[in-house]
């Protein structure tokens, strides 16, 4: 009997193969009836039985998608692959999308502890002392779901990343200066992303959820957040105040926080519309600083900001990531006398492009317009 050779599926871009909502899986089915080759990531696909069992998925991959076990079996014959769920985990290694506030303190009624967010960091200190290597592989799994996600979210923005530390406390004028800060890189069209913690995190990603009220807004924001100064000794009470400042003004505007449970005792911060949360801290700075492509604005900070400083200025210095990005240190006594990081910046900058890229500026009020005037030199 005469058989009609198989035709070649046309190329599709990758990122185009890949379907990440039932809405998503039903489109696609619609549009070209096939499934071959697609990668079809955490979809609860229990209900698409009949479809799943007539359908060509001929090197589909089918990444943590709930399915029957007939469906399952189905489909790997026809030449897909199948990596079910992971039972019992407190998070989605094969997650399609970043994280949002309201998903990581789920549960915060009930006390920080019962969150995804604190469940997923008692995970990872367990299963980090166990040295368990399949504990490791979903770690890897995870963060490079979440890069992907990430990307997928920022493809085409202006990001400038704003670096501090977490013990700036709400309350005072150094934080209300990073909330204005950020109302003021999101109000000139940038997106603003951080370290995603508490702290000058925090209020950079407060004021860009505040750019588009009115000024007045923000300044009640900051009266009231000052109740609760701190994340300790309550993250429940830190984190209360952060939502009840959101449902008093909801659809503020988005950014994006990039936190690690690396550092668990710090708690992501409510007012990132968008959660990139990793397990390894190293991926997490290197792609905050990486996808921080309108330049990055540095306040006071130790240990872990002076890391920021030089990780962001090897790639400048070499060129590698193409043309420098502008770099703005804020407060010059902070950079230059208590952590002179400034002097071993202009020092690597001499004779480089990377020179007319990076300033110290004395207040937080010139950081934005400083940023604006590195970046068209």
């Amino acid at each position: 009997m005469h058989q009609t050779p198989a035709q070649p599926q046309p190329e599709v871009a990758v990122h185009d193969r890949e379907i990440e909502s039932l809405a998503e899986f039903d489109a696609v089915l619609a549009a070209h009836g096939t499934l071959a080759r697609y990668r079809v990531q955490a979809v609860d696909l229990t209900d698409r039985t009949d479809v799943l069992l007539t359908t060509d998925t001929a090197e589909a991959v089918f990444l943590g998608c709930p399915m029957s076990d007939e469906a399952a079996a189905a489909v790997r014959v026809s030449g897909a692959l199948v990596f079910p769920p992971v039972p019992d985990l407190p998070f989605d290694p094969y997650r399609a999308f970043v994280y949002t506030p309201g998903e990581l303190f789920d549960g915060l009624g009930e006390g920080y502890e019962a969150t995804p967010d604190a469940r997923s960091y008692a995970w990872f200190q367990r299963s980090r002392a166990d040295g368990d290597i399949f504990a490791s592989m979903l770690r890897s799994v995870h963060d490079d779901a979440v890069s992907d996600a990430l990307d997928e979210l920022l493809a085409g923005a202006r990001v400038v990343g704003v670096m501090g530390g977490h013990a700036m406390a709400r309350g005072t004028a150094e934080y209300a200066g990073a909330a204005r800060l950020g109302r003021d890189l999101a109000r000139a069209g940038l997106t603003v992303a951080t370290g995603g913690g508490p702290g000058a995190m925090e209020a950079a990603n407060l004021g860009a959820y505040a750019a588009p009220f009115d000024d007045g807004m923000l300044e009640e924001a900051l009266r009231l957040l000052a109740k609760t100064p701190s994340f300790r000794p309550s993250v429940a009470d830190w984190a209360r105040a952060a939502f009840e400042v959101r449902e008093r003004w909801p659809d503020g505007g988005p950014s994006v926080g990039i936190p690690t449970w690396f550092y668990g005792h710090e708690p992501p911060n409510a007012f990132a519309a968008h959660i990139a949360k990793y397990f390894a801290n190293a991926t997490r700075e290197d792609g905050l600083l990486a996808r921080s492509t309108a330049g990055v604005v540095f306040l006071p900070g130790a240990a872990g900001t002076v890391q920021e400083i030089f990780d962001n200025a090897t790639p400048n210095y070499y060129e590698s990531r193409g043309e420098p990005t502008p770099m703005v240190l804020v407060d010059e006594a902070h950079w230059s006398e208590r952590l002179p990081a400034w002097q071993l910046l202009t020092s690597l900058a001499q004779d480089r492009p990377m020179a007319s890229r990076i300033a110290l500026v004395d207040r937080i009020e010139q950081a934005a317009e400083t940023l604006k005037r590195l970046s068209i030199q």
